[in-house]
């Protein structure tokens, strides 16, 4: 649609000669200004319209690309994600350390990626947070392993080297169940796994303490 801007002035002179006097007290008619002022609520309507059918497209296009995993994603899809994901971008922009529980969730889910956030219970998850305010990131990567140990399990039990066996999905994070569970749940070369849950078990034996 193109909308044609007019003079008011001449849209509502009269046809003829116009004598020197009238020129001088033409004014547009109240008419003239009520189609003016429809033409501009006409122009304001279209306008909003397309911005409305435009964020409609984006957001359709969003939900297309966050329902394929990542490895099925395209660089074209990659790239319209981070152009267009506003909330996705403010998370990208952080310092990965500081992110909430919410935050990497939503990153997990928007990126196509494995969502272990949803392996933690509302609980946990306050927990996650308050050891991200209190910067205790080693604690934090802790967390984080739990959530991974609990990916995909559906219930299933899980044999340790000693023989026994217990569901990590349902098994409480306490700091005994995180020594003499969890933590053998995770084998690596220099300790790391080792290091991040005894780093969980020690913030919770203190704020055990301190409660």
């Amino acid at each position: 649609m193109i909308v044609t801007a007019c003079n008011p002035y001449t849209a509502a002179w009269p046809t003829g000669k116009i004598t020197g006097a009238e020129r001088q007290t033409s004014v547009a008619s109240p008419a003239t200004l009520a189609d003016k002022l429809s033409i501009s609520s006409a122009a304001r309507a279209l306008l909003a319209g397309e911005s409305s059918a435009n964020d409609a497209g984006i957001e359709a296009r969003l939900k297309q690309i966050k329902s394929k995993p990542a490895a099925e994603r395209s660089a074209a899809d990659t790239e319209y994600l981070l152009a267009n994901d506003k909330r996705l971008a403010e998370i990208r922009a952080k310092d990965p350390q500081t992110l909430t529980a919410d935050e990497v969730d939503y990153q997990q889910k928007a990126g196509g990626f494995v969502n272990t956030m949803t392996n933690l219970s509302s609980a946990e998850k306050a927990l996650y947070d308050e050891m991200v305010a209190a910067g205790n990131y080693a604690a934090v990567e802790g967390m984080n392993l739990i959530a991974l140990a609990r990916q995909g399990m559906d219930g299933q039990q899980v044999t340790l080297p000693d023989g026994s066996s217990f569901d990590p999905t349902t098994t409480e994070i306490t700091p005994e169940n995180i020594r003499k569970l969890f933590t053998a749940m995770f084998v690596d070369s220099d300790g790391s796994s080792a290091k991040r849950l005894a780093a969980l078990a020690g913030y919770l034996e203190q704020r055990s303490a301190s409660a």
